[in-house]
């Protein structure tokens, strides 16, 4: 709901009168005592044994709020009554925060006061913990006195692996858990029925209804096919989940497990009864089924594409209307920002000259499929249940949006002549957080950096002896749509001239009373209809026939391929170069830009399984169910085909410098994502950097001032603004109230156009009536300059399609309220371009037809004064209408960054800053 704060996926854990009885009597001071003696306090001052390290000291990292994700009960109690926190779990926040604020005067001894040092190892001054899990002699985890991050040790690969696995379970043992019942659509059933925890598993299990069955055959497939490593990767499993199980015997038996267990009613505080089930193997593809939809599965969308090209068609014909549409589209936009930017082109996904097989829909007729059926005891209907978006699972949807940033210059342009990066996941702000930090050193692993929790047998983003690497979300499509002809009934299709059966895979979860929100007990089942070409996601007719349409992603029943790509970035002897790492990451199959840096070289890949389409077929649209339209060599038992080589992926080693906020990534190559166009925040990163380069001799200071400067910038004021202004001004502004907005947005943009405080901690933005007024204009001015031309049904339809706005204050925008991630999607580029069509500029890649005014600058000019003005007299509070978190009017706080809570520790809010979550800073001085 606009306005409103995000509830938590397990929002009950927030309330006290959830708490036990047991809470009224004075005996709850003896047993906070008691429960506050983790392992973690135990101390042994020794050195870690450390692989050699090129990095000379120059890695950095960080990743907020804090190491520590588990709390005992008695702490998730101190901590919501006092807000007192347990060790490591807020340690990072403040330095990842204050860089809002400091990087304006950060030098080169200053970088660690806002980041980590990410060497190798611990020094004997700063080792706050040493233990050997379950007394293994093979295996040491040591911790750091400043972060508690985990340091493990192994002089076996079984020891290490298991080592690996217990510190993570120390670390994040709670949100494992709830993360493997999200991934196996069980959340309800084992956290209890409220609104968000059954939004939370709605939103995976539509996506992925894997059986039991079906997550053990990816663990089968990914190790017959991958020989020897194949093999190893199932013994680090199994040592990765021995160590897992290990601490939950051993935390059971002292009685020191989260304490979100005895909340939600698995553990009873005073007499231990209850169990804390092992994890099991089928549980991490379940983990990888949600990171890799919320990350690594471009594409999709085909429907939605449809129904807006026929709102295109229905206004302006369809020759007309199809051009039009193309142009709003900007499926290879001449003014984009790239990430390969030498003008090599890496044709995907292109528009075909002659489209083959596609299969509209009827106009009015398209149904979303049902999820939700026989739903009992619960407040919800049924129908808004299917419907509605439930905070929590806008909360983890925010993270697939948000996505990530790197910045990655070649030694020709840096003052050492060694390549700089500063590089990291924008994966969204959770308590405790999704991803974790450690580091790995062991028989064929050698590796510091962050990983998903639960998935962390190897480092996923971080850095080697020589060399790191980070990823951003790249978007391409690897999902289509294809229409099923129905035959017989609903529920049986047409699969190659035979009427097939629908398979049908269902989850029922039931709950216990009484959930925080009110939720009574109650029970309800997820139905999800499957199909040789997926499962079924909407239902219509085309040209009267009655069709479902089905939803087909490579990576679909191959969650679990990916973890090679992953040993082989973790292993010393495999990645020793640019071209290692590419061939590494040509083995992850989900969709994700990878960059790598070491002393002398840099690199770039683009990973994903890409399918080789048939000819004629248009990626944009749903095609038939027919055999003439599907991927080439496709074989619907395994969901393997043909898929494009390694060589048409953009890849590049050596540019001159690579930027990536999930922008573009080459010419002619498509993304599913719409605004790939003449605006876009990956343009706040090539700005800064490509100066940088012209410049010459730069730092790691001036890269990561670079970062966090986009990181603090309006898109819209530094990138259209301009535009909307010399418009504005083509005469002389008569009106007080629109001349006064004027000189409060000309005087904020000649200052940066920024949204920085006043001074650190002031929570007041410095040019606060500017900033008001752009994030109040911004949706009306769009509005009036696009819907009279378009109409009101194309015009929303295209808003379907891409949002007009996502600032950090927007409630409504696709992040949601106090996420962090801003300016991915909306309407600038289109301003832009239309703006400047207007003015008469020239302009690469234009719209169909002028929108603003008609193409008439004087009506432009009166429609931006007019919506200019109505702004302007919008007070704070009705643009910033508060939530649960903040009063109305408050600015800095609508704007403010929450760590979602996914568990009993909550944290305070922090200053607005679009960048990495985890974040790197890397500059090697040598090499193997």
């Amino acid at each position: 709901m606009p306005g409103r704060t995000p509830r938590t996926p397990l929002d009950r854990l927030r309330t006290p009168r959830r708490f036990p009885g047991f809470l009224k009597t004075a005996s709850v001071c003896v047993l906070i005592a008691g429960l506050l003696s983790p392992l973690s306090q135990m101390a042994v001052a020794a050195e870690t044994a450390t692989a050699t390290d090129y990095c000379g000291g120059q890695c950095s990292d960080i990743l907020p709020p804090g190491e520590n994700g588990n709390a005992t009960l008695a702490q998730i109690l101190l901590n919501q009554a006092f807000g007192t926190q347990p060790s490591h779990a807020e340690d990072q926040l403040g330095p990842y925060a204050n860089l809002a604020t400091g990087y304006s005067a950060l030098t080169t001894d200053k970088i660690n006061t806002f980041f980590n040092d990410a060497s190798f190892g611990v020094a004997s001054g700063q080792v706050a913990s040493t233990e050997s899990p379950a007394g293994r002699t093979d295996v040491t985890i040591v911790r750091d006195k400043k972060t508690g991050v985990p340091h493990i040790t192994g002089t076996t690969r079984y020891g290490t692996e298991f080592g690996a696995g217990y510190a993570a379970a120390e670390d994040r043992l709670w949100l494992m858990d709830v993360f493997r019942h999200v991934g196996r659509g069980q959340l309800t059933t084992f956290a209890g029925g409220a609104a968000s925890n059954q939004g939370l598993e709605q939103e995976f299990y539509r996506n992925a209804p894997y059986t039991e069955a079906d997550l053990q055959a990816q663990i089968d497939n990914a190790v017959a096919n991958n020989g020897t490593r194949g093999q190893q990767a199932l013994a680090d499993a199994n040592a990765y989940l021995a160590g897992i199980n290990s601490y939950i015997d051993a935390s059971d038996s002292g009685r020191y497990f989260p304490g979100e267990y005895v909340l939600t009613g698995h553990k009873d505080s005073i007499t231990n009864a209850g169990t804390i089930d092992h994890f099991k193997i089928t549980d991490l593809v379940a983990l990888a089924s949600v990171i890799g939809s919320l990350f690594g599965s471009g594409g999709g969308g085909e429907v939605n594409n449809a129904v807006s090209l026929l709102a295109a068609q229905a206004k302006y014909g369809v020759a007309d209307g199809t051009a039009i549409w193309e142009s709003f589209r900007e499926r290879n936009d001449a003014e984009a920002a790239l990430t390969v930017h030498n003008g090599e082109s890496f044709p995907y996904a292109t528009k075909p000259d002659d489209p083959q097989g596609e299969a509209l829909p009827d106009a009015g007729t398209v149904t979303q499929e049902p999820l939700v059926y026989d739903r009992t005891g619960s407040a919800a209907t049924a129908t808004a249940a299917t419907t509605a978006t439930t905070a929590a699972a806008t909360a983890l949807s925010s993270a697939r949006r948000g996505m990530s940033n790197a910045l990655v210059v070649s030694g020709k342009s840096t003052a050492s002549g060694h390549p700089i990066a500063v590089f990291g996941p924008q994966t969204g702000y959770f308590a405790p957080q999704l991803l974790m930090l450690q580091e790995i050193q062991g028989p064929g692993i050698s590796a510091r950096g962050a990983s998903f929790a639960g998935l962390s047998m190897y480092v996923e983003l971080g850095r080697g002896q020589d060399y790191a690497w980070s990823a951003t979300t790249s978007g391409q499509d690897i999902i289509d749509t294809y229409a099923v002809e129905l035959c017989q009934d609903d529920y049986h299709y047409l699969y190659h001239g035979t009427c097939t059966a629908m398979e049908k895979v269902e989850q029922k979860n039931a709950w216990t009373p009484t959930t925080a929100d009110g939720t009574a007990a109650g029970s309800y089942t997820m139905r999800v209809y499957r199909t040789k070409y997926g499962p079924v996601e909407y239902r219509a007719t085309v040209g009267g026939k009655k069709v479902a349409y089905t939803t087909l992603r490579s990576s679909y029943l191959h969650e679990a391929d990916s973890i090679i790509g992953f040993q082989m970035l973790n292993d010393p002897d495999y990645v020793n170069g640019p071209a290692a790492f590419q061939a590494a990451a040509q083995h992850i199959n989900y969709t994700f830009n990878w960059f790598y840096a070491d002393s002398t070289h840099t690199a770039y890949y683009n990973s994903g399984d890409n399918p080789v389409r048939a000819s004629g077929v248009d990626a944009e649209f749903p095609v038939w169910a027919q055999a003439a339209y599907e991927w080439r060599n496709w074989n619907p038992a395994t969901n393997t085909a043909d898929y494009t080589p390694a060589s048409a992926h953009p890849n590049s080693v050596d540019q001159d410098y690579y930027i990536s906020w999930n922008n573009k990534q080459a010419k002619d190559y498509t993304t599913a994502s719409w605004g790939d166009g003449s605006v876009h925040r990956g343009n706040l990163l090539d700005d800064r950097v490509k100066k940088l380069v012209a410049a010459g001799g730069v730092t790691r200071v001036a890269l990561v001032k670079a970062m966090a400067d986009a990181a603090l910038a309006d898109l819209r004021a530094e990138d259209v603004l301009p535009d909307l202004l010399r418009v504005v001004n083509s005469s002389t502004v008569t009106d007080t109230a629109a001349a006064a907005a004027v000189a409060k947005l000309q005087t904020w943009l000649t200052a940066g156009a920024r949204r920085t405080e006043t001074s650190a901690g002031s929570k007041t933005y410095a040019n606060a009536d500017a900033i008001r007024i752009l994030d109040a204009w911004w949706p009306l001015l769009v509005k009036a300059e696009f819907e009279p031309g378009l109409g009101t049904p194309l015009y929303t339809a295209l808003t379907a399609n891409l949002p007009i706005d996502e600032t950090p204050s927007a409630a409504h925008g696709p992040t949601g309220a106090h996420a962090g991630s801003s300016f991915q999607y909306g309407w600038w580029s289109y301003v832009d371009k239309d703006v400047r069509a207007v003015l008469g500029d020239t302009v690469a890649g234009p719209l169909g037809q002028k929108y603003c005014g008609g193409g008439s600058l004087t009506s432009c000019r009166d429609i931006l004064i007019s919506t200019l003005k109505q702004a302007a007299a919008l007070t704070a509070a009705q643009v910033y209408p508060g939530d649960d978190l903040c009063a109305a009017g408050n600015q800095w706080c609508a704007d403010s960054i929450v760590q979602r809570t996914l568990g009993g520790i909550k944290h305070g809010n922090i200053s607005w800053q679009n960048r990495p979550t985890y974040q790197q800073v890397v500059e090697f001085t040598s090499h193997r």
